[in-house]
């Protein structure tokens, strides 16, 4: 195999391993390993096969090499959270697009991979947080004001005071906020406690309340005075949420309000509650509180359960479904789980 050039004809750089530039061909396979790897669904045949591979060529190994030293840097992060952010394509979640990601790790050399990554995905942030949780973990921290803030199962949290503002960046997950003094210690008033979503602003009046940041929208419920809502794109006076409310808010809308709860949320106390809830809707949830993937068959999706589930131990949720529902939970791998209609 010749060395290859530095640029390629189509203007585009050659990509880099170890330095050196390598072969196109072995970048993307090299990419397409570490896609399947993060999938959750090789088997010992592809582990086999990718041993193979290494060895074949010393530029196969150093293009591993180079690919180990880079999600290195991700090390921390559960399998299924790699999978996703390390895309710099938003919205989509094809494998196509995450393969092609993927190549960057390879294309855009290690520099060149930090600044695509911290421009273009939340995963650079994320890792640079100032209070972050992993998957299954949750985390109270106070603040310099007394802000109580407790993050949920693989959150990520920015924080910037000073005489200007109190801000928090919420950058992934959910977080309970009880707000706290109204006045520093040498009596200056603290200006207003902000949090900031991919959508918009919750100024807090004086209260304790949750947001969460999903991927198209941000969802707020007051457990204890007030909020103002402003969305970035809504040319309108903020919206006063009271408590005992909840809603949901783009970039450009807010959506109606609705009862919330006025305790404390159960993730809080290490549970999951499910009222009536739909089977498709309950595993979603589940599997924000567990490594790697969990599926729903479409053809059990509408089923409904109830219960309080303790989140210390997500297995034996899954286990327990087949005992309530007319399921069956197949697992790949301890990563790879699919609940599907008993046979």
């Amino acid at each position: 195999m010749t060395e290859p050039t530095s640029t390629l004809a189509a203007g585009r750089p050659a990509p880099r391993a170890g330095g050196r530039a390598i072969d196109p061909a072995i970048a993307d396979q090299a990419a397409d390993w570490l896609t399947l790897f993060m999938s959750g669904e090789a088997g010992d045949d592809d582990r086999q096969r990718w041993s193979r591979w290494r060895s074949a060529h010393p530029d196969h190994e150093r293009a591993w090499r180079h690919i180990e030293e880079v999600t290195g840097r991700f090390k921390d992060m559960a399998p299924r959270a790699a999978y996703q952010v390390l895309s710099p394509y938003t919205g989509t979640a094809t494998a196509p697009n995450r393969r092609a990601a993927l190549r960057v790790l390879l294309w855009g050399g290690i520099a060149g991979t930090a600044g695509l990554l911290a421009a273009r995905t939340p995963l650079a942030q994320r890792l640079a947080a100032d209070y972050r949780t992993g998957i299954g973990e949750q985390r109270t921290v106070m603040l310099a004001d007394g802000t109580a803030l407790t993050l949920n199962t693989d959150s990520a949290v920015d924080v910037r005071f000073d005489a200007a503002q109190r801000l928090l960046r919420l950058l992934a997950g959910e977080v309970l906020v009880v707000t706290g003094h109204a006045q520093t210690a040498t009596g200056r008033a603290w200006p207003p406690l902000v949090v900031a979503t991919a959508q918009g602003r919750i100024r807090a009046l004086g209260t304790r309340f949750t947001v969460r940041q999903r991927m198209q929208g941000t969802d707020v419920a007051v457990l204890q005075s007030a909020v103002e809502i402003a969305p970035d794109d809504l040319a309108q006076r903020p919206r006063v949420l009271e408590a005992g409310q909840r809603l949901s808010f783009t970039r450009s809308a807010i959506g109606p309000a609705g009862p919330a709860d006025d305790a404390a949320p159960a993730w809080t106390r290490g549970q999951l509650v499910a009222d009536d809830m739909r089977l498709d809707a309950f595993l979603e949830e589940l599997g924000r509180y567990r490594h790697g993937v969990v599926r729903c068959a479409p053809e059990v999706g509408d089923l409904r359960l109830s219960g309080v589930f303790p989140l210390q131990d997500t297995d034996r949720i899954l286990a327990t479904l087949p005992n309530v529902l007319p399921v069956q939970v197949a697992q790949r791998t301890r990563f790879w789980v699919t609940v599907e209609a008993q046979p």
